[in-house]
C-alpha cells in the first residue's frame, strides 16, 4: 500500500512538474526580444526593417497564443482526469509530451524570424540592441540576486 502511495505521488508530480515546464512563457515582457521593442525609435528602422519588424511581431503573437491554447488543452486534459475516480495520468503525459513539442517548435520559429531579423542591423544597429539586451540582462541578474539574498556585484 505504501509502495502505490509513493508511486502515486510520483505520478502526481511528474505531472504537475510537465505542466509547469508545458506553460508557455511569455514573448514579450523582460527578455531581449522585449528590451529590444522598448528600443525601437533609437534603431532608426529602414522601410524594409520596419516591415520585417510588423510580420515578426504578429508572429511572435500568433505564436504565443497558440502556445496558451496548448497549454489550456493540458490543464483541461489533466482536470478532466482528475475528475475520474481512477485518473489516466499517463494519457496527460502523453498530451503534455505533444503540446510540449509544439510549443516548443513555435518558439524555434519566433527565434528563427527574430533571429533573421537581428541579421539585416546595421553595425550601428546592432551596437544598441547589444547595449539594451546587457544592461536589460543585468538589471535582471540584480533583481534575481536581491530576491535570493545575495548582493548585486558590480
Amino acid at each position: 500500500m505504501k509502495r502505490l502511495a509513493i508511486a502515486l505521488l510520483a505520478a502526481v508530480l511528474g505531472i504537475v512538474t510537465m505542466l509547469a515546464l508545458a506553460q508557455p512563457q511569455p514573448l514579450h515582457g523582460g527578455g531581449p526580444l522585449a528590451m529590444l521593442a522598448k528600443l525601437k525609435p533609437q534603431l532608426n528602422l529602414n522601410t524594409s526593417q520596419q516591415q520585417q519588424w510588423d510580420a515578426v511581431i504578429a508572429q511572435s503573437k500568433s505564436a504565443h497564443e497558440t502556445a496558451r491554447a496548448n497549454f489550456a488543452q493540458v490543464t483541461a486534459a489533466l482536470q478532466a482526469e482528475l475528475a475520474k475516480s481512477e485518473p489516466d495520468f499517463a494519457a496527460v503525459a502523453a498530451l503534455s509530451d505533444g503540446v510540449r513539442q509544439q510549443n516548443a517548435a513555435l518558439h524555434r520559429q519566433s527565434r528563427d524570424a527574430w533571429l533573421a531579423f537581428y541579421a539585416t542591423f546595421t553595425p550601428e544597429q546592432k551596437v544598441v540592441a547589444r547595449d539594451a539586451i546587457k544592461a536589460g540582462l543585468d538589471r535582471i541578474a540584480a533583481r534575481r540576486s536581491t530576491q535570493h539574498g545575495v548582493a548585486p556585484t558590480d
